[in-house]
């Protein structure tokens, strides 16, 4: 996908100081002539990555950046204060079980990475400890990281330059030290087959970076003696790998934005070709999981909303196939644990999540459900195929996450964690949080999660408002002890859940793709609107924020309703759309047909234009905008948002703060370790705060 002090405001001289240094990048005419339409570009010259003019440019948009922010300083620390006296320095993941060992994830004051930690009730040992790992670094990703079926040997993937191209090594338990093994250009994950020895992983092109091949690894081999086992030439096809509950099958996932095709390996015998488990289906998507007595699978086919199905054996055709929860218009089944003796369903109805479950040997149904508007409820971690019990996350807007054990056989709920803040004066009762539903252009309901501190005055609040938007993604209603540093100084917090996610079942996202796309735009600009116009916040004072393709979001609102705004953060922004879509060298483009449509159709070109943000600058006022990327990103390339910030400085008729900060040792996802990840909140809500004279 491409696309989450002492303080003296000065701000008309902070705007002068930026436009008397203000960047002006050269321009070098591109003609670019498609479907007898020509469009000009004049920094299209931007792509020539590590070229002295494009490393120029993006030194001189940083100086501006960082002059701004060191300014912001006194307001900054104080932010990253706020943090770190709510956030444990010492802060735990909830313990969760892999292998039959139970495992935690374990933060030490002043380090920035975890420990992975065994629970074994004595020592704990440590079994990987990333700062060793991110050492000397300037940037770090831990992949994923798997235990041998035997918990002798750990295999581990990662990523050292936020390219998330991953190398994978194997590391021995009791020795603590790394087998000569080393396996690179992967997409990060792994498998193990049973016989300790063997490993599954997915390679990437080295030139698109879509992950394309399975390939299978015998310890002590050298990589170029891997064999290939899966590759799928198909380029709007990615690739993947996991491992069935019950341990019994490899499953390689080869997927489009609209159709699905599994294979399966036998976990026992790995050196066997993969079987087909049921042949791609233009419009087919499917998963499968395993059970001792067949396969249930989740599918679309005539079931927009999927269905749960059943087969004794890989079923030659859909007839072969019992039903077990039938196609619903209201109700999306968003996944399936299926245990031996139970199977949970997660489950989206109205927006709001529940998990139902079923018992095999009596086909008894129950729910767990909250009765809230605003929250999240999810499957946790469950790795035990043979358990009596789940453990589910419960969070909502107002409340950290906890995780609760459910015991499937008594329906008894039992709190297993809570993630706690270490503020004496948290209380989630402070805070008010509720749902609210907006009306579209076009007459639709887009429902708003919103959360804001009790007192205040609503109708002269700032407001916050974040949406996302594509991929059918729906970005969950849950806590941020870093958000509680707006909502303490008088900010609500808004969430649209506009159309192009699934936050209201699949046709929520065919509605808000292709040559629908427009409607996620406007759903957002009817959504600030409406939170105006009804007085849950001060209309003059609406700031948008949304990332990667709601990076795309923010750049079309400006253009399209630039006035609404008093300022954007678009982070890792997706704004080229026509340009990077008629280019298939570049990661994920053809893929992301099936999401965007392909341009070379004249009927999606024409449609794209027009909302494509890059290719809309126009001479007007723009709001305050903060626009951030990093260099070595996967996902949007850097020269996407430096484009777009060049084109809005020739073209803009005012002044207001224009702000580009290229982290050169970042990918997608920002910088790595957890204080670069809050010196980059602490910067976005500082450029926020600063516009309202908030300290």
């Amino acid at each position: 996908m491409r696309r989450f002090y002492l303080f003296i405001l000065i701000f008309p001289i902070t705007v002068q100081a930026q436009n008397s240094k203000e960047p002006k990048a050269k321009k070098t005419s591109k003609e670019i002539t498609l479907h007898n339409h020509t469009r000009v570009d004049d920094y299209f010259w931007m792509n020539e990555r590590d070229s002295k003019d494009v490393i120029e440019y993006i030194s001189q948009e940083n100086t501006v950046s960082k002059t701004y922010f060191d300014n912001q300083k006194s307001l900054i620390d104080k932010l990253l204060a706020e943090f770190e006296s709510r956030i444990d320095p010492n802060e735990q993941s909830a313990p969760f079980e892999v292998n039959g060992k139970m495992y935690q994830e374990q933060y030490s004051a002043n380090l920035d990475y975890p420990k992975l930690v065994i629970l074994d009730g004595k020592k704990n040992p440590v079994l990987l400890d990333q700062n060793e790992r991110a050492a000397n670094k300037a940037y770090y990703g831990l992949g994923d990281w798997s235990p041998s079926p035997d918990n002798k040997l750990l295999a581990i993937s990662e990523d050292f330059i936020g390219r998330r191209n991953y190398a994978i090594t194997v590391r021995n338990f009791a020795s603590a030290k790394f087998l000569s093994d080393k396996i690179e250009g992967t997409d990060g994950s792994l498998c193990w087959a049973n016989d300790n020895k063997t490993i599954f992983y997915v390679k990437k092109d080295p030139q698109t970076l879509r992950s394309f091949q399975v390939y299978r690894h015998t310890l002590g081999t050298k990589q170029s003696a891997d064999v290939l086992v899966y590759e799928d030439k198909d380029e709007k096809y990615s690739v993947s790998i996991s491992k069935s509950l019950n341990d019994q099958y490899i499953i390689i996932n080869t997927q489009s934005t609209t159709t699905t095709e599994e294979w399966l390996i036998k976990a026992d015998s790995p050196n066997e070709a993969p079987q087909v488990f049921m042949p791609r289906k233009a419009g087919h998507l499917y998963s499968v999981a395993v059970h001792d007595t067949g396969f249930y699978i989740l599918s679309n086919e005539n079931a927009p909303n999927k269905k749960l199905i059943f087969s004794k054996t890989i079923p030659q055709s859909m007839r072969e196939c019992q039903e077990i929860i039938p196609h619903s218009s209201e109700v999306l089944l968003e996944d399936a644990l299926v245990m031996e003796k139970y199977i949970v369903v997660q489950e989206r109805n109205n927006g709001l999540l529940k998990l139902r479950t079923i018992n095999l040997a009596n086909n008894a149904q129950s729910y767990v459900s909250i009765d809230e508007e605003t929250y999240y409820l999810g499957l946790g971690s469950n790795d035990n195929y043979y358990a009596s019990s789940i453990y589910y996350y419960y969070n909502s807007m107002t409340t950290p996450y906890s995780v609760v054990k459910y015991n499937l056989n008594t329906n008894v709920k039992e709190m297993f964690f809570q993630n706690k803040l270490i503020d004496p004066n948290f209380k989630s009762s402070d805070y008010d949080s509720k749902r609210v539903w907006a009306t579209a252009n076009d007459g639709t309901k887009i429902p708003i999660s919103i959360v804001y501190k009790k007192g205040i005055d609503l109708k002269n609040a700032p407001c916050l408002l974040y949406a996302y938007g594509s991929y059918g993604y729906t970005i969950p209603d849950v806590f941020s002890a870093t958000r509680l540093s707006l909502l303490d100084r008088g900010f609500v917090f808004a969430l649209a859940h506009v159309r192009g996610g699934k936050y209201m079942g699949e046709h929520w996202y065919d509605n808000g793709k292709l040559l629908r796309k427009k409607n996620t735009f406007t759903d957002f600009i009817n959504c600030a609107e409406y939170l105006g116009m009804q007085g849950y916040c001060d209309e003059e004072k609406i700031y948008a924020m949304g990332g990667s393709a709601g990076g795309l979001l923010m750049g079309a609102v400006t253009n399209m309703a630039p006035y609404l705004f008093k300022g954007v953060v678009a982070q890792v922004p997706f704004v080229d759309v026509v340009n990077t879509m008629l280019d298939e060298t570049i990661p994920l483009t053809v893929g992301e047909y099936e999401e965007w449509g392909n341009p070379n159709d004249p009927d999606y070109y024409f449609y794209m234009l027009n909302y494509s943000p890059y290719d809309n600058v126009k001479k007007m006022d723009y709001p305050n905008l903060l626009i951030t990327t990093g260099y070595h990103d996967s996902q949007v390339q850097y020269w996407e948002p430096l484009k777009w910030i060049a084109k809005i400085r020739e073209f803009r008729t005012n002044d207001n703060l224009l702000l580009l900060d290229c982290n050169m040792d970042a990918g997608h996802g920002g910088g790595s370790g957890r204080s670069i990840e809050r010196l980059e909140k602490a910067k976005e809500f500082a450029f926020i705060l600063s516009l309202e004279g908030l300290n």
